[in-house]
Parts: structure tokens; C-alpha cells; sequence
């Protein structure tokens, strides 16, 4: 057994031999020159720590890199480097001559979570100089790093290092070095530089660098002879470039994006970032679409101040070879906090013509857009108060509706909304709303004031409730349509009767323990009748019947009609919930109104309604367990025994191999459909994708999509094939997305996330 010998040294001589052998300084050289988080390596993630949890996932196809044989685990934290000592250990120490220390066999260099092993070390007290002959080894809390030799100057703190390989800790960031040397405490350069995320000596991807050097205090990395290989095959050479190394954003090129549809023929685009200053930047995105022309994106971000900031989002295409006209978008977000109780956003937007969303627009949901809405406005909230200044502007995106069916501009819109308790169970409170509309077809315009005063006075206790509320709506307008100034006003008084019971029991079904609620509910209102038919329509619709419209005061939403009533609602509720966990597997209600008399109020060339009873509406969720779930609702219609709308939905997650949904959706004399769609992995390499969007009526499909993806240790392939429906007019395109995602370094590609987020329900849970 050979004898060894420690030398302990206190934090003030450690801070002298801090340097012993920087390499922490060269590591962290290393880790910022690629970005690489430095985080302590666990074996478990903190249950609420969902970043960690995906990058395990990510990785989990990967062996682990023979270079992690050497990592000793449960060093201190690197939080106690400071106030930690110095240890250095060897088998012989050769102090015979004054200037140079020799130790040799197995040294070892250690402060909390910093480790430096090696054969031997040599060092000169003169001088400052150091050298290792052998291989060494370092590790800290984000790093593992071996050298074949170095040397280096405590004076001047330079270091020299050659046959250099490296893994963080806190990612599977990993590779080589032929040479890395520390220039000076701020400045360090790697020659002959690899990165990667793959196995360390077989990498699937990996980039090169003939020369990295690294400015610390600038926060600056340049990179001479950059190339991107994938499998062998250079993607993409950058003979210099630089990049930022920290917090600090440094203006450069991003990675590019590229794809192809029938509908525009290549679309390429490569967007350059710009650091304009500390608290706002720029994004150019320039753009070449074969069968469009050339367009350019923009989008500046600032930060005026805490609680103040916003965006500013455009684009342009100066002359599309297809529309044969100019055409962009523009789009302004800002938010700024006013103070405690105040706050002032602004979201407007503006578009060229109406078919923009359709050809640039990669849904139907965001092709179908009919109307484009823009808000600015202050607003406020309190304790009891609520209150806002608007002013709202529509613009018509779909084709087939007429200009003069645009909304109403309000400009502006007051509202201020309050409600207190007195004296126990007395509540007071008031809705008003203060209005002026414009339009720019003809001369229509007007001022709408509505004030809903009310008083209430709601009873709970335990099993039962009810809420009578008795209140007064008076709305006064001012307005001109074109045939001379005109006013208007109507008063209605406006009673409701709210009360509910609550049962429960407990009952043993299927083995385990429940308990059933059973919560019956009758809901009357009273609201006279009032001629309207003289006032104008500015905002309102008619609402569609559902399980919430069972409760409301008006079957209108807006002040410009109020719907006269003498009805009551009966509803009847019962959920399951488990007995041991409290946690709601099955609820579902029944209800329907009773009407007492005719609804003879309406929006204009809508005929009054004489039936005594609205269709039964009924809703049914299930969740009997963690992996299936079932959603039901159906409306009859007593008076035509026919069914009005109905919808059934089915969610199948098959563990950790994907998930499985059915849809089926349909409304009488206007749509019938089927939606299904799957993400199931073969294996853990290879995962199908599929969505099929039937129409039933039309007997033609809206959209298909089907794909496959390949995922590997280190980056991963998706291929999706998609055929869909473009516009409401019912033109279809085809596209193909292929995407390659280099793990770690970024994905090249159309990034296809927010359209499969959209086809498959539950994909964010395992597609990513």
C-alpha cells in the first residue's frame, strides 16, 4: 500500500491556489461558448420541476457516454466553493528543490464541488508555472472534462491544454478539443472544436469549428470555419461568425426554415436577430415564397420600463406574382401597469385584404378568420368595482361577407361594473355601459348609455341556497341612420329566483367507495314585455342555446335587446367523486326551460317564438380513469321530437405510447362531423401520426394529415403529408413538412408543433 500524503488548505491560501489548474475557468470558457446550461446532474427531478422532466425524456434513448466513468457522485454543492478548504492529495510529494513541487501518483485536487485528478503535477513557486504529463481529469457540478496534458502560469493565468473532451452535466451537450488555451482570465480559444448531443464517439450530428475564441467580457464568441454535419454530410458551412456567450443578445443570423405547398410553391426564410440596444431588438425575416415573390417579416420587442412593454409585428409582400398586388399584416401589443389598481393594453391589428389569412395562414380555424378585431383601452379593478375605457375597430377578412356587414366601431367603450355587500345578506350592485358606434358605410352612428342597477339577496346554507335578485335596466340612445337624429330609450324591471338543493351519499360501486350528489335546481325570471323593434342593432346576437343559457337573465348578448320572460328553468345535477381522493370521475346535468308565454322580442326578421318549452339540454362528463375520458351533450327538441345539436367526444392515452381521440359533432341543417386522430409510438424510435377531419353533410373531407416520426438519441425526423381545406369557400391545397431537429442546437425545417397542437388533442402531452 503506497503511503499517501493531504495538505489541507484554508480558504485565504486557496484563494491563492484557487488556479492550482484553472480549470473551472476553462470550463465555464467551454460551457459558454455553446450556450450549455451548467446544472447539477440528478437522478431524479423535483416533482414540480417539468423542464428537467423533458430533457430526460429527450435523452432517454441515449447510452450512457463511457466519459462519465469518472464522475464521482455526492460532492459537496458548488455553493460551497467560498467557504470550502483546498485538499490536495498524492501518493509522494518531491519538495526537494525550494522552486518546483512534484506530486505524483494519483493527485487529486478537491474544493466542494470542483475534483481534479491526474498521474502528476509539477509546479514552480518562482514562476508561477504548472504542467501535467498525464491525463487529468476534472468535474464540477455542470461539467466532466479529460485532458491528454496541459500546462499553464498562475502569474498570468494562462493555461494550455491539449486532447480535450467534455460533457455537461446538466444536458447532453459533449465533444472534443484538439487544443483549448486560456489567454488571459477574460479570454480563452479552442481549436479543432466539436459539439454535439450524441454519443461522444460516434455522433450522429455534430459542429465543427476550426477556431473558437471567447471574450468573457464582452460576452462575444467568434467562430472561424464553422461547419454543421448530419450523418456525414455537411448541411451548412459559416466560415466566421459570431455569437453571444451569456445574457447579453448579440445580433446574428437564426436558423432558417423551409417548406412547400401547392398554394405557394418552395417557402424559404432566414431570419437575422439584431441587438439594437439592452431593452429592445429587432427580427428581420426575409422571405422567398417560388410562386409569390420575395417578403419581409419584422418584429420589434421592447421594454420601456417594469410594467411596460410590448411588440410590434408586420410583414410585407411588395408585389405578389399570384394576387397581383401588394399585401402584409401589421400587428402592435403593448401593456403598461398604471399603477396598483390601473393598467393600459393595446392589441391592434390590420391586414391588406381579405384573403391573406388563406394564403399565409396555415389552418382553417386561422383561413376561416372573418373578422379582425383591434383594442386599446385602460383598464381597472378593485375590491368591489371593475372598469375599463375602450376603443374597439373591426375589419372584414372572409370574402363572402359584404362590407356593410361590418361591426359597429366603438369609440369609445366606458364600462363600470360594482357590487358590495350590506348588512348581512344584502347585496347592491350596478352594470353600466357607455357607448358610441361608428361605421364607415353611410352615415350610422349613435350613443348607446346602459344602466343595470340591481339588488339581491342570496341564502346559502348547508344543502340548499337561493338568490332572489330584483333589478331595473334603462338604456337610452342617441343615434342617426341616415333619416336625421333620432333618441330612444327603454326601462324594464328584471326579477330572478335562484334555489338549488344538494344531496349526497356515499355508495359502494364497482369495489371502490363514492360519493353521488344529487343537486336539483330551479332558476325563474320575469321580464315584461317592451316594443324594441324602433331600436337600432348595433352589437347584439342572439346567444346559442346551451347548458350556460338555462341561467342567464337575456337570451341576448348585448344591451340592444333585452328578452321579455316569464319562464323557469329545471335543472336537475349529479357528479360521482372518489372517496378517497375527492377528485370528480362522473357529472352531469338535465335541463330545460318553461315558457309561460311567447318570446315575442327579437332581432329584426326574426320571428317571434310561441313554443312553451326550449329543446332539453343535456351534458354528461366521464373520467373513470387517468387514461379514458368521455364527454356528452344533446339537445331535443320536444316540439319537432328531433334532435338540434349534439357532440360526443372520447379520449383513449395509451400510457406513454400515445393517445387516441374521437370526435363527432353536429347541428341540424348545418354541419355533421367526424374528427379522429392518433399518436402512437411503435416502439421507442419510431411514432405514427394521423388526423382525419370528415364531413358528413358535404361527404367530403376537410382535412387529412398523416406522418411518422424517427427519434434517435440525438435528433430526431418528422415527415407529414397534409390535405385540407384552405378557405370557407372550400379550395383545398396539399403540403408537405419535412423537419430534422438536431437535439440540443435546434430544429431545420417548418416547425410543425403548433399545427399538430392543433389536429391531435393531448399532443403537447407526449409529441414534444
Amino acid at each position: 500500500m503506497p503511503s499517501y500524503v493531504a495538505l489541507s488548505l484554508p480558504t485565504p491560501t486557496l484563494r491563492r491556489l484557487h488556479d492550482v489548474f484553472p480549470l473551472a475557468t476553462l470550463a465555464a470558457a467551454i460551457a459558454v461558448s455553446l450556450a450549455a446550461p451548467q446544472a447539477v446532474a440528478q437522478d431524479l427531478c423535483a416533482p414540480d420541476d417539468e423542464d428537467c422532466r423533458v430533457e430526460r425524456r429527450r435523452y432517454a434513448l441515449c447510452r450512457v457516454n463511457r466519459l462519465l466513468d469518472f464522475h464521482v457522485p455526492g460532492l459537496p454543492p458548488a455553493e460551497l466553493r467560498e467557504q470550502s478548504e483546498t485538499l490536495i492529495d498524492g501518493a509522494r510529494f518531491d519538495i526537494s528543490d525550494r522552486e518546483r513541487v512534484r506530486i505524483e501518483g494519483d493527485v487529486k485536487v478537491e474544493r466542494a464541488d470542483q475534483l481534479l485528478r491526474t498521474g502528476s503535477l509539477e509546479y514552480d513557486t518562482a514562476t508561477g508555472a504548472y504542467s501535467v504529463a498525464s491525463r487529468m481529469t476534472y468535474q464540477d457540478s455542470g461539467l466532466l472534462l479529460s485532458a491528454d496534458s496541459g500546462s499553464g502560469n498562475l502569474e498570468t493565468s494562462t493555461a494550455d491544454l491539449n486532447g480535450v473532451r467534455y460533457q455537461f452535466l446538466g444536458s447532453r451537450g459533449n465533444g472534443q478539443a484538439e487544443r483549448i488555451q486560456l489567454l488571459d482570465p477574460e479570454r480563452s480559444r479552442m481549436e479543432q472544436m466539436r459539439f454535439s448531443t450524441c454519443d461522444i464517439d460516434d455522433p450522429d450530428w455534430e459542429l465543427r469549428a476550426r477556431r473558437i475564441d471567447i471574450d468573457q467580457e464582452k460576452g462575444i464568441g467568434t467562430a472561424r470555419g464553422a461547419t454543421l454535419r448530419f450523418l456525414g454530410v455537411p448541411l451548412l458551412y459559416i466560415p466566421y461568425g459570431q455569437f453571444p456567450i451569456d445574457e447579453r443578445r448579440k445580433s446574428g443570423l437564426l436558423l432558417p426554415t423551409i417548406s412547400r405547398s401547392n398554394n405557394g410553391g418552395v417557402d424559404f426564410m432566414l431570419p437575422y436577430y439584431l441587438n439594437l440596444a439592452p431593452n429592445y431588438d429587432l427580427t428581420l425575416s426575409p422571405r422567398i415564397i417560388s410562386e409569390r415573390g420575395y417578403m419581409m417579416g419584422a418584429e420589434f420587442r421592447y421594454l420601456m420600463a417594469p410594467g411596460h412593454n410590448g411588440q410590434v409585428y408586420g410583414t410585407y409582400l411588395p408585389d405578389d406574382e399570384k394576387y397581383r398586388d401588394s399585401r402584409g399584416y401589421f400587428e402592435w401589443r403593448h401593456h403598461s401597469r398604471l399603477g396598483p389598481q390601473w393598467w393600459f393594453n393595446a392589441d391592434i391589428r390590420q391586414v391588406s385584404d381579405d384573403r391573406y389569412f388563406e394564403d399565409f395562414g396555415d389552418s382553417l380555424s386561422i383561413a376561416a378568420t372573418s373578422v379582425l378585431p383591434s383594442r386599446a383601452g385602460v383598464y381597472g379593478r378593485g375590491n368591489w368595482w371593475d372598469a375599463a375605457i375602450t376603443l374597439d375597430a373591426y375589419k372584414i377578412t372572409d370574402p363572402l361577407i359584404p362590407r356593410s356587414a361590418e361591426p359597429y366601431r366603438r369609440l369609445p367603450r366606458i364600462t363600470f361594473d360594482a357590487s358590495d355587500r350590506f348588512a348581512g345578506n344584502l347585496e347592491a350592485g350596478i352594470d353600466s355601459e357607455l357607448v358610441h358606434f361608428d361605421k364607415n358605410d353611410g352615415p350610422q352612428q349613435g350613443t348607446r348609455l346602459d344602466l343595470y342597477p340591481y339588488i339581491a339577496m342570496p341564502v346559502e346554507r348547508a344543502g340548499w341556497f337561493v338568490r332572489p335578485e330584483l333589478g331595473w335596466r334603462q338604456t337610452h340612445y342617441d343615434y342617426d341612420l341616415g333619416q336625421g337624429g333620432r333618441s330612444a330609450s327603454r326601462g324594464l324591471p328584471i326579477f330572478s329566483l335562484d334555489s338549488g338543493l344538494v344531496f349526497e351519499r356515499p355508495v359502494d360501486w364497482f369495489g371502490r367507495d363514492w360519493l353521488q350528489t344529487l343537486e336539483p335546481r330551479l332558476y325563474y325570471l320575469n321580464v315584461p314585455y317592451e316594443d324594441q323593434s324602433q331600436l337600432p342593432v348595433f352589437d347584439t346576437q342572439a346567444l346559442t342555446f346551451g347548458v350556460g343559457q338555462l341561467f342567464r337573465t337575456n337570451r341576448f348578448v348585448g344591451a340592444d335587446r333585452q328578452g321579455d320572460a316569464n319562464q323557469a328553468t329545471l335543472a336537475v345535477s349529479s357528479r360521482l367523486l372518489d372517496a378517497g381522493d375527492g377528485r370528480e370521475r362522473v357529472s352531469a346535468t338535465l335541463g330545460q326551460i318553461r315558457y309561460f308565454r311567447d318570446q315575442r322580442v327579437q332581432l329584426p326578421n326574426v320571428p317571434a317564438i310561441d313554443h312553451s318549452a326550449s329543446a332539453y339540454v343535456a351534458e354528461v362528463d366521464l373520467r373513470l380513469s387517468d387514461d379514458w375520458y368521455a364527454a356528452v351533450g344533446t339537445q331535443w327538441n320536444p316540439e319537432t321530437s328531433r334532435t338540434d345539436l349534439s357532440s360526443f367526444r372520447l379520449q383513449k392515452r395509451l400510457g406513454e405510447r400515445g393517445v387516441v381521440n374521437f370526435a363527432y359533432r353536429y347541428r341540424r341543417n348545418f354541419l355533421e362531423q367526424v374528427d379522429t386522430s392518433a399518436l402512437y409510438a411503435l416502439n421507442d424510435r419510431w411514432r405514427l401520426i394521423g388526423r382525419w377531419n370528415w364531413s358528413i353533410r358535404d361527404s367530403a373531407s376537410l382535412e387529412a394529415l398523416a406522418g411518422v416520426e424517427y427519434e434517435s438519441c440525438c435528433y430526431a425526423v418528422r415527415l407529414l403529408g397534409r390535405h385540407y381545406v384552405r378557405n370557407v369557400e372550400g379550395d383545398r391545397s396539399n403540403a408537405i413538412y419535412l423537419e430534422v431537429e438536431l437535439k440540443g442546437l435546434g430544429a431545420l425545417g417548418r416547425k410543425s408543433e403548433d399545427l399538430l397542437r392543433r389536429a391531435i388533442l393531448g399532443y403537447s402531452r407526449y409529441g414534444e
